[in-house]
């Protein structure tokens, strides 16, 4: 998203939103044109692997080789191949998804200038709906997440450094936004212009929400309160100035999280103390991916806690590590090559036994089987071919 930063330029949104867009835009075109659809068509009935899932692809709608809108698949649990079955329409630039705990509204970012959230009702005869669009309040929004009880969505502006959030009505669309933050402080670092919130979500707790802000090298830890959607800071955990704080991951015991640097090519594992929510972290480590940056974009954990990746979007790889002493330890044990370019975004099928990688200058996604003994991944197939693919969410 923001692979350069670390250069001064004067727009720091325009700057994580277009990087690689043109040295892609060939391979992207490329496999535009061998679709007829904007994603493949879907196999008939009769012919469509058993263990079908649904699969939610986002793109950039506004950029030469990006999609017309929310990709709409199937995958096979079985063998990982997907099958293209449409397109949402009515929402531009739906560069990150989220899905609502109770599985029936899809919320998507659209990251423009004047930035926006959009929820989309989704039918399981596939005539999804969208139920509109509100605000964010900020510049280029990149990521959001919905509160565990279904009632906030949580969204970061990247572009002004901020973070809103709207309250989820009944229906699943959102109400008007009722808080904004923006970060002020500590100052930008090294090569930065200015905050630049690239993540917001909730911890394990369930109390507390952090908040990664590549501009400000800071995690900034907020309470909301849940019956009037307004924030209160916490605390900060700073990192490295010029690190570049991307995206935070938790291990499935709460108590340490992972977080990818993406402009000094680093990974470091976070305490994480449940009842104050401050976040304390660690000495930066390896990403496997030699000297340089490689823009490593977000880790990914497997539901039993004993394994990491780590998307590198510069080597085009995904680092392995195994998770030890409860989690507050990772050992880095190889890279994969992703058999695409540029890994923005990394996610786990729900059972664990698959992980999407979504490939935003080759325009496709590739997918890899999770051995549950080991953790190692083995490609399951070619990738599948989908417009500037820049997230992936398997259900």
């Amino acid at each position: 998203m923001s692979s350069g930063a670390a250069r001064p330029e004067t727009s720091g949104w325009n700057r994580r939103r277009f990087i690689g867009v043109l040295a892609g835009a060939a391979t992207t075109a490329a496999a535009v044109s061998a679709m007829p659809e904007p994603l493949a068509s879907a196999a008939s009935p009769a012919r469509r692997p058993r263990r079908q899932r649904p699969l939610y692809l986002g793109t950039y709608t506004s950029q030469q080789g990006g999609g017309p809108g929310i990709g709409i698949a199937t995958y096979d649990e079985e063998s990982g191949r997907i099958t293209g079955s449409g397109t949402i329409l009515g929402v531009p630039d739906p560069s990150y998804l989220a899905l609502h705990p109770n599985g029936r509204t899809l919320y998507a970012v659209d990251e423009r200038e004047q930035g926006g959230v959009s929820a989309v009702a989704l039918s399981p005869d596939g005539a999804h709906c969208v139920l509109g669009t509100r605000d964010t309040g900020g510049a280029g929004p990149c990521h959001l997440s919905v509160h565990p009880g279904g009632r906030w969505l949580l969204s970061a502006n990247y572009g002004s450094g901020s973070v809103s959030v709207h309250p989820v009505e009944p229906s699943g669309g959102l109400g008007e936004r009722t808080d904004l933050v923006a970060h002020t402080s500590p100052p930008p670092g090294p090569g930065q212009d200015g905050p630049h919130a690239h993540q917001f979500s909730t911890a394990p707790d369930g109390r507390h929400l952090l908040a990664v802000d590549l501009g400000n090298d800071t995690v900034y830890t907020y309470r909301l309160d849940e019956k009037a959607g307004k924030l209160s800071r916490v605390s900060d955990a700073r990192v490295k100035p010029g690190a570049g704080p991307r995206h935070l991951t938790f291990h499935p015991a709460g108590r340490f999280a992972y977080l990818a640097n993406e402009v000094d090519n680093t990974a470091v594992v976070c305490a994480y103390d449940a009842k104050s929510g401050r976040l304390t972290p660690g000495e930066p480590q390896s990403t496997g991916t030699g000297a340089g940056t490689s823009y490593p974009a977000q880790f990914v954990v497997t539901r039993d806690g004993a394994f990491a990746y780590l998307a590198n979007r510069g080597h085009n790889s995904l680092t392995r590590y195994a998770v030890e002493e409860d989690g507050a330890r990772l050992r880095l044990l190889d890279t994969v090559p992703v058999e695409g370019d540029f890994p923005r975004h990394i996610a786990l099928s729900p059972s664990g036994r698959l992980l999407f990688a979504a490939n935003q200058k080759s325009g496709s996604v590739s997918v890899f089987k999770v051995d549950g003994k080991n953790g190692e991944l083995r490609l399951a197939g070619e990738p599948f071919a989908a417009p500037m693919a820049v997230c992936a969410l398997p259900l």
